[in-house]
């Protein structure tokens, strides 16, 4: 394994968290729904990938008042480097909401040009972008210019779009993050993004946005029309990475990686600065540890404290519902003698303490 430090520089980003980064970059990949707070804690806890991103938040929706999109911006200690992902296509409202998510103390912003979901793509963002190269430079200009607000003394409550009740919030939490991570820091802008929309389109694409410099681009194999069907085609992100040589911005992998032999043979193969894995930690975050020690604890006791801490984190919001934790038990709870059984019981589970019970009855923990 390389673990050599990368000695080019992004011109967009000469001291960031893409520079500090040993390679290959192993991290996990954002995904709606799935890489909440908790469970990127519990990816982190027991797999450590590299770097980790939030879900995706609208910037539309934060700069209307939908305060309850900050849930999507919990994160804790253990979680840095922590990158915010964020979509939309309105550049003045992602130039406030880069402003926001510095204060909030991440280590960089994302800009999802990847999302093939319909009411995303429809409304022009997510992967329609590729369709609108002229916006999403735009949109990556106007993200890096927020954070040049920041650095130059513009706050949250600076932003004419950002509730008083939204700027509250972020001000708190500001006040509660460790001393180095109040400091001003010019946060770097990269893109996740796909190799096409309706057909390859890597020739085209990727040279629109190298034009506007982000920090890093991590490239999923498939176009949205493909959705998650098919093969994932790593020519393509091969070919991106030819494209970008010469450019210090580093490129990311990403699609049908199933183990981490799997990435670091895609960065043998195909030359990519680093790789996001995503389906493949479903119910297991040892996937970005080369050895399984004697004394981990089970993927069953690692199911237990993540039930706990979900409750933990989202039992005071006045909508919280354990129902959500349910699909993460599902990719526990597989691959041993009982687990369908067990997996029809953990489905009408409403608690940890009852997943505890469960468990112990079948002899898990």
């Amino acid at each position: 394994m390389n673990d050599s430090v990368l000695t080019s520089q992004s011109p967009a980003s000469p001291d960031t968290i893409w520079t500090q980064l040993h390679r290959p970059i192993i991290g996990l990949s954002p995904m709606d729904g799935v890489t909440d707070h908790t469970y990127r804690h519990i990816q982190k806890k027991y797999g450590n990938p590299a770097l980790v991103y939030t879900e995706f938040t609208s910037v539309e929706g934060v700069c209307h008042g939908a305060d309850r999109l900050l849930h999507d911006f919990l994160y804790d200690e253990t979680q840095r480097p922590i990158i915010a992902q964020i979509y939309g296509t309105t550049p003045d409202y992602f130039r406030q909401t880069a402003t926001l998510l510095c204060e909030l103390g991440f280590d960089g912003i994302d800009i999802n040009m990847g999302c093939p979901a319909k009411n995303v793509a429809h409304s022009g963002a997510g992967a329609a972008l590729i369709t609108t190269p002229k916006l999403a430079q735009e949109i990556v200009k106007a993200t890096k210019a927020g954070v040049s607000d920041w650095l130059n003394g513009k706050r949250t409550r600076d932003c004419a779009d950002i509730t008083k009740e939204i700027t509250q919030e972020v001000e708190k939490r500001h006040q509660n993050l460790p001393a180095q991570y109040q400091q001003k820091r010019p946060l770097p802008v990269s893109v996740k993004t796909r190799v096409g929309f309706d057909r390859l389109s890597v020739d085209e694409w990727i040279p629109a946005l190298l034009e506007v410099e982000p920090a890093a681009i991590a490239i999923h194999g498939r176009t949205l029309k493909q959705q998650y069907s098919g093969l994932a085609d790593w020519d393509e992100i091969g070919k991106a990475v030819e494209i970008a040589r010469g450019s210090g911005i580093p490129i990311l992998g990403n699609g049908d990686i199933h183990t981490l032999a799997d990435a670091h043979q895609r960065v043998a193969d195909y030359g990519v600065d680093g790789v996001l894995i995503g389906r493949a930690s479903f119910g297991n975050p040892y996937v970005f540890k080369e050895k399984i020690e004697p004394t981990d604890p089970s993927i069953f006791e690692i199911a237990l404290e993540h039930c706990r801490l979900f409750e933990k984190v989202y039992r005071e919001d006045p909508r919280y519902n354990f129902l959500p934790m349910r699909k993460h038990l599902g990719w526990y709870v597989k691959d041993f003698h009982n687990a369908r059984q067990v997996r029809i019981e953990v489905f009408q589970s409403n608690s940890a303490e009852e997943v505890e019970i469960l468990f112990t009855k079948y002899n898990l923990v």
